[in-house]
């Protein structure tokens, strides 16, 4: 069931203000409510869990490699936040929120850190109180934009009065890239790391068939039957999204193998997995 606040309203992006009535548009699936569903989540509907459990009838642990790719994100931004020094996150294709939300990973390491959240689907948009518990001593944002677009949401007053572009800022695209064309995901990623300072970061998580090709393909092929666009790349492929950047240790690796130290979970196998991570810096 979706739920409303505790108000019965949508709430704005400075969660002060009620939003006007969106279309959850709940006759058809939708990536972020099946990602909450093979997460164990509870905001998704009957025809998001019917995707949902189709892969996992054929591919069981389907909702082990959910869980590893939403970890990495974790682990980047605390990589992100204790080794690099960053204090800022421009995380764009949020996804419904889910405890811990980056920023509380973020300000778990320094409570100043701020954090602005980009996701252009409506169920987000009605769950972004959950997004907007900032720490006293930080901030956090959301904006309703599309990551086709980033000129439109760079220019928000919410970004620019949330994030000090003169400073280094980490871009975070988790699970975001494979469901867009490379014509559809290069471009916008080329343009947002222009608008950012020297010393900026991008983070990145796309799925991928490398580890487990047979049962990886059943989820691809579940999701297109719902009309659901995916596009699984080799890790040559992912590294691409990285050029001209300084990629960190240890490159573009397998989630599992992306700094595992970092998560209190069990260290898991490579056919557990099905996404390639890396971060780098902007020169």
């Amino acid at each position: 069931m979706v739920e409303r606040d505790e108000a019965g309203e949508w709430l704005s992006r400075t969660g002060s203000e009620p939003m006007p009535s969106v279309d959850l548009r709940t006759d058809r699936a939708h990536p972020a409510r099946v990602y909450d569903y093979m997460l164990g989540g509870k905001t998704n509907f009957p025809v998001d869990r019917e995707v949902g459990d189709r892969i996992l009838a054929e591919w069981p642990g389907s909702r082990t490699a959910t869980r590893a790719s939403r970890a990495v994100m974790h682990r980047m931004t605390r990589r992100l936040a204790e080794t690099h020094g960053i204090r800022q996150f421009l995380d764009i294709g949020t996804g419904i929120p889910t405890t811990p939300n980056l920023h509380e990973v973020a300000q778990s390491v320094d409570p100043t850190c701020r954090v602005v959240y980009v996701d252009n689907d409506p169920i987000v948009l009605a769950h972004s109180r959950a997004l907007l518990t900032s720490a006293p001593e930080g901030r956090t944002a959301y904006v309703e934009g599309d990551f086709r677009e980033p000129e439109r949401f760079l220019a928000d007053p919410a970004v620019t009065g949330t994030l000090d572009f003169t400073r280094p800022i980490a871009v975070m695209l988790v699970n975001l890239v494979h469901f867009l064309s490379d014509e559809a995901a290069h471009p916008p990623v080329r343009k947002i790391l222009d608008a950012l300072p020297s010393g900026s970061y991008l983070a990145l998580a796309a799925g991928t068939a490398d580890s487990i090709p047979e049962l990886v393909s059943v989820g691809s092929r579940r999701y297109s039957e719902a009309g659901i666009e995916n596009h699984l790349r080799p890790r040559a492929a992912v590294e691409r999204f990285f050029d001209g950047l300084e990629l960190d240790e240890p490159g573009v690796a397998l989630v599992n193998r992306w700094y595992p130290e970092l998560d209190d979970e069990p260290a898991l196998a490579d056919h557990d997995v099905a996404s390639y991570a890396g971060l780098a810096r902007k020169p």
